[in-house]
C-alpha cells in the first residue's frame, strides 16, 4: 500500500483511508460480523488509516469492537465532533465519548466535523489544543472548510489536516484548497471520492434507496438529475474500461492523482468491496485520461 505524508512533519499514512461511515449504517443496514470482517479484509491489505465520527451512528462502536486485538500503533484512527455547540467543554466530552467508543485512550487524529456556527472559532480550536496537549489526540485537523476559513484558522492553531469533498463530480477543492493546503504544509484526506455511489456503476435509474439510507433525501438520487449522473458514470465506466479499471478504480485513481492529495476516504460494506479499491493503487491516468475524466465530471 502506497503511503504519503499528511501535512508538514505528520505521519505517513497509506493512500487509501478506510471509511467507516457505511459500516455504521448510513448507507443502509450492514450487520455487524459483515461489518469487522470488512474492516479486518482493510487492515490486511495495508489501508491502516480508518475515518469514522461521533455523528457516524454505531461507527466509532464497530470500529472499537474490530480493533480488539490489533496493535495500538499499527492503525492510525480518525475520527470527528460533529453535534455542535463545539465549545469547548462539549468538544472534550465529544472526544471522550468517541475513546470510550473505539475502546482507545488516544486518536491519531481529532477534528471538527465543520466550520463552527454557534460559537466563535478561537472557542472550537481551543477544544482541539486541549484535545492535543492532553495526549488523547495524536494530531488535529478540520472537515469542510473553506478556503478562507481553513486560513483564519491555521493563523489561529496549527492545522495538520484538512478533510474536503473531492471527486469527478465535486472537483471545486481541487482547483482552491488543495493548492492552498500544499503551499501551507496541510495535509489533505479527501472524503466522497465516489460520490455517494454515483461513481460505483452498480445504479440505475429506476433504483430507489430506503428511508434509512442518506441518500433517500438527495437531490442527485432522484429522478432525471440522478438519470444525468449515471450517464455521465457510464461515460467514464467506459473510459475505465479501456484502461482494465473498473469504474470505482478509476474514481479512486482520479482522486490521488490531484496534486496535494494525501489520501482518500472509501466506504465498504464488505470485504469484496475492499479488495475493488485496493486494485486503485498504481493505477496509470495520463494527462489526457484525466483531462477527458474532468470533462465528463463537468459536463453534469
Amino acid at each position: 500500500m502506497e503511503e504519503r505524508e499528511l501535512g508538514r512533519s505528520g505521519p505517513r499514512i497509506p493512500a487509501i483511508t478506510f471509511g467507516a461511515w457505511p459500516v455504521g449504517g448510513g448507507m443502509g443496514p450492514v450487520d455487524e460480523a459483515t461489518a469487522i470482517a470488512t474492516i479486518r479484509r482493510a487492515l490486511d491489505l495495508g489501508i491502516t488509516a480508518i475515518d469514522t465520527a461521533e455523528y457516524y451512528r454505531t461507527s466509532e462502536s464497530i470500529v472499537g469492537r474490530a480493533l480488539r486485538g490489533v496493535p495500538r500503533d499499527g492503525v492510525f484512527v480518525a475520527t470527528k465532533v460533529s453535534a455542535e455547540p463545539f465549545t469547548r467543554a462539549r468538544v472534550r466530552e465529544a472526544l471522550d465519548n468517541s475513546l470510550r467508543a473505539l475502546q482507545t485512550d488516544h486518536v491519531d487524529l481529532y477534528q471538527l466535523h465543520r466550520y463552527p456556527s454557534s460559537v466563535p472559532l478561537e472557542e472550537a480550536l481551543a477544544g482541539l489544543a486541549d484535545a492535543k496537549e492532553s495526549g488523547k489526540a495524536r494530531y488535529v485537523g478540520v472537515s469542510n472548510f473553506t478556503v478562507d476559513q481553513l486560513r483564519t484558522a491555521n493563523a489561529l492553531y496549527p492545522i495538520q489536516s484538512l478533510q474536503p469533498r473531492l471527486n469527478v463530480f465535486d472537483a471545486e477543492a481541487a482547483r482552491d484548497l488543495l493548492p492552498f493546503c500544499h503551499e501551507n504544509g496541510i495535509g489533505v484526506i479527501v472524503h466522497s471520492p465516489l460520490a455517494k455511489g454515483l461513481l460505483t456503476g452498480k445504479y440505475r435509474p429506476e433504483d430507489r434507496f430506503a428511508a434509512e439510507d442518506e441518500r433517500h433525501a438527495m437531490p442527485r438520487f432522484r429522478e432525471e438529475t440522478f438519470r444525468r449522473y449515471l450517464a455521465a458514470a457510464d461515460d467514464l465506466a467506459s473510459l475505465a474500461r479501456s484502461r482494465n479499471l473498473t469504474l470505482v478504480q478509476l474514481a479512486i485513481a482520479w482522486t490521488l492523482a490531484q496534486p496535494g492529495a494525501t489520501s482518500c476516504i472509501v466506504g465498504a460494506k464488505s470485504p469484496a468491496q475492499v479488495d475493488e479499491h485496493v486494485g486503485a493503487i498504481g493505477a496509470s491516468l495520463t494527462a489526457e485520461d484525466l483531462a477527458r475524466i474532468a470533462a465528463i465530471g463537468a459536463s453534469v
